[in-house]
């Protein structure tokens, strides 16, 4: 098997933008993949969406600081850098960007962006400073590769609700596109965070999506949301969790509560729950019997 070529690396703007222009003057099309890095097959499968879809491949490892509270995992979130390029080349990505936080905030940075509306409740309740973190840097990066497309995974549902959000509110002209979850052999979806799972954590984990899968089964045959996220909370700590965040059915195109509680349209499932100090976020769609 031959060797892959090392991946090209560039670390500002005006390299990654340079890049770019020579790409466009030569008529390739760009897609985009943006990450915190840590990679895994989940990321990976977006990269080879993104190659689907266009001629030229960037990637983006930067973990945004603007995301995180002060109490959550920012300075030991996994970093690996050398490895994530191994990966990525052998992907098919053509560029990887992986500017500083200077680089991406320089000094006397202000602008924020209040995104409202799909942010709010779920992920919005418990991590209110996330959204706002992640639309900014979204909106940074999509300026400066300025892909025609982008691709991330609905693992973060509410995230892609969001993203796609933004894209329309800011008029920025990159199509987003929703790539599947990729989950391990027992249903588990991938995550750079499963890393901090111990052994016996990772058995307890992997019953979540189980879990979603029969709550998803009652919401989808009329049973009552109250009942069927009441269920699904005691079931996940029987299972061993520790706690759990919220279980929510929602409305799968604007995350709306359904006022009858009744899934009576297209739904999606959502989950956040902790084993130790990992939190765990997961979701499916709601898909009625055939």
């Amino acid at each position: 098997m031959a060797e892959t070529d090392p991946l090209p690396v560039v670390r500002s703007v005006a390299a990654l933008r340079d890049t770019v222009s020579g790409w466009r003057r030569q008529g390739f099309t760009v897609g985009f993949v943006p990450t915190m890095g840590a990679l895994h097959e989940g990321h990976l499968t977006l990269v080879r969406e993104a190659g689907q879809r266009a001629d030229r491949v960037i990637a983006s490892v930067f973990v945004n600081p603007t995301q995180f509270a002060a109490h959550e995992d920012l300075g030991t979130y996994p970093r690996q850098e050398a490895r994530d390029a191994e990966l990525l080349a052998e992907a098919g990505c053509n560029l990887l960007f992986a500017p500083s936080v200077e680089e991406m905030y320089p000094a006397g940075a202000t602008t924020t962006i209040n995104v409202g509306g799909l942010a709010g409740g779920l992920e919005g309740d418990f991590r209110p400073q996330m959204f706002g973190g992640v639309a900014l840097v979204v909106a940074k990066l999509l300026n400066q590769v300025r892909a025609d497309v982008a691709v991330f995974g609905e693992k973060d549902w509410q995230q892609l609700m969001v993203v796609r959000r933004l894209v329309r509110d800011l008029d920025i002209p990159t199509e987003i596109i929703g790539s599947p979850t990729m989950r391990d052999g027992h249903g588990l979806a991938l995550s750079s965070r499963n890393a901090y799972l111990t052994a016996a954590e990772l058995e307890i984990a992997r019953q979540l999506n189980g879990v979603l899968a029969e709550a998803g089964a009652a919401a989808a045959s009329g049973a009552s949301l109250d009942t069927v996220e009441r269920d699904a909370c005691e079931a996940l700590l029987r299972a061993g969790f520790s706690h759990v965040d919220y279980v929510a059915v929602r409305r799968a195109d604007d995350l709306a509560v359904f006022p009858a509680e009744v899934a009576e349209a297209p739904a999606r499932i959502l989950a956040a729950a902790w084993l130790g100090r990992t939190r765990l976020i997961d979701n499916m769609a709601v898909a009625k019997p055939s």
